[in-house]
């Protein structure tokens, strides 16, 4: 068996992460449920913005609509196969329907075309903005979990220094102020990766 003192004195970075007591396996946590979170938006993102270039597809719908050519835009669309794909095929589809409607007047087709447009702009919205709540949270909690890390290193720290009197254990001290800072590093890390990636 290894000595107790032996065991806790960092040999690496996983060492330095280990002294950095209780705390740390939930930093650790809150940092790998970033990561995770974050690869699954950037999969779900690239997805949702479809295939192709986007400025060549608005252009190429432009282009469609101003030829009056709905049924090829509608096919350009569903090649697109991305958010806005779907909405601008939602609104060419509505304004089909109501270019029929004589019952209703210019102002009434623009009011109903843009609310076709909202729904569907609706409908497409939860899952661009899915788990997004959970890195927003995770980029504050983290660092206040790291505070409370830090301040139980510190409270290690000062123990430390009463319990020797006249002369403090050094390497308690010591420990207790490593303990402090691996908690703020890890936290501070944290919350600034959440921040980068959910914005």
């Amino acid at each position: 068996f290894e000595d107790p003192e032996t065991m806790h004195t960092p040999k690496n970075f996983l060492g330095i992460i280990y002294s950095g007591g209780i705390i740390v396996p939930f930093l650790i946590t809150f940092m790998l449920t970033v990561l995770v979170f974050s690869i699954e938006r950037f999969i779900t993102l690239g997805k949702a913005s479809g295939s192709g270039d986007l400025d060549g597809f608005v252009k190429k719908i432009r282009t469609l609509l101003d030829q009056n050519n709905i049924a090829d835009a509608m096919k350009e669309c569903e090649k697109q196969k991305g958010t806005v794909g779907n909405v601008t095929r939602t609104a060419l589809e509505k304004y089909s329907q109501l270019q029929g409607d004589s019952a209703l007047n210019k102002e009434q087709k623009l009011a109903a075309l843009q609310k076709e447009i909202e729904e569907a702009t609706s409908l497409e919205l939860p899952m661009l903005e899915k788990n997004l709540t959970i890195l927003s949270t995770l980029a504050s909690v983290s660092t206040l979990v790291a505070l409370l890390g830090t301040v139980l290193g510190m409270i290690k720290s000062f123990f430390a220094l009463g319990e020797g009197g006249g002369a403090p254990d050094a390497s308690a001290l010591a420990k207790g102020i490593a303990e402090a800072l691996i908690n703020t590093g890890l936290g501070i890390g944290t919350s600034a990766i959440a921040i980068i990636l959910y914005n």
